[in-house]
């Protein structure tokens, strides 16, 4: 016996979505939630349970549907710049290094046109609410990571606020410090990929 094509593809569409759909972090007022953004994905299409191509059992029905974020994360090969786009948001990380002195949250101007850069995509997707955290490495003391993340934060928001001199742009600045890092702190290149600053914003509904 073969499987009517709509319910082979009903199946196809559910396996995929369950191997590729990653659960995205949610971030709130409450610092010890890791940052992100909250999941917010439009409603699933809706699903006819009385539609007599899905062949259901008597007396079985639908569990409930849910909406699944799937994230992509793009890395420079150099690791200088990480990108994850979901369905929803964008976040843009830069590495510590490419924006900052060592020890420093002083922006040189290639530093600044990168920032700008962000600032035209933030302005391409309309987004009316910007993200801007900072993170260190593991080494030293936390409250110098912790202060050191929030100042290079502070460097990246005046130079996106200047540049889209946008008055309706609401910016939640952070500094997490060693918190949250993305790699392992064990090795001096898992140590350069958590010093960043990390940039999230919006998608334009479609």
């Amino acid at each position: 016996m073969t499987s009517p094509p709509r319910l082979l593809a009903a199946a196809t569409l559910l396996l995929a979505s369950t191997l590729y759909a990653i659960p995205t972090a949610q971030a709130d007022d409450d610092p010890n939630d890791p940052p992100g953004t909250e999941p917010s994905a439009s409603a699933p299409v809706k699903v006819d349970p009385n539609d007599p191509d899905l062949k259901l059992p008597d007396g079985a029905t639908l569990a409930q549907a849910k909406v699944l974020d799937i994230k992509s994360v793009v890395e420079e090969q150099s690791g200088d710049e990480r990108r994850e786009d979901t369905n929803t948001s964008v976040t843009l990380a830069l590495q510590a290094e490419v924006l900052f002195g060592k020890d420093s949250s002083k922006l040189g101007a290639e530093a600044k046109a990168r920032i700008r850069g962000i600032a035209d995509e933030i302005r391409t997707q309309n987004a009316t609410r910007v993200r801007v955290f900072g993170f260190t490495d593991n080494l030293g003391s936390s409250a110098h990571g912790d202060v050191l993340s929030k100042r290079r934060a502070n460097a990246v928001h005046d130079v996106l606020s200047q540049s889209l001199n946008d008055a309706g742009i609401t910016y939640e600045v952070r500094g997490y410090g060693e918190q949250y890092p993305i790699a392992d702190n064990a090795t001096e290149a898992g140590r350069k990929k958590n010093r960043r600053v990390e940039v999230s914003f919006p998608r334009t509904e479609p």
